[in-house]
């Protein structure tokens, strides 16, 4: 777990009093430091923001349309099979 490992790095907060005292009861409920008290929280909620990235979850109507959708032969766009034909930036010259 990240809080166990050494900690090289530091991390500064402005916050307001209230919000320092509203940490400070939090962290003695929780029987741990302020730092732990936040890091823990934040890690946690970091945790949640990128599973929430990575991971989806749908009903079994939505998993059927879902899949429907992948097995589904590619739709044709014009626009995207022109903008193959034409020549990139990044292409390099032909060789003369």
């Amino acid at each position: 777990m990240a809080t166990q490992s050494t900690r090289t790095t530091k991390l500064d907060l402005r916050l307001s009093p209230e919000a320092k005292q509203t940490l400070s009861a939090a962290a003695q409920a929780a029987h741990c430091s302020v730092s732990q008290f936040v890091l823990a929280s934040a890690l946690s909620r970091a945790a949640e923001t990128l599973s929430e990235r990575q991971r989806f979850e749908l009903n079994a109507e939505q998993w059927e349309h879902f899949m429907a959708a992948l097995d589904a032969p590619p739709q044709v766009v014009p626009q995207i099979q022109r903008l193959f034909r034409e020549p990139s930036p990044f292409d390099l010259p032909a060789p003369e």
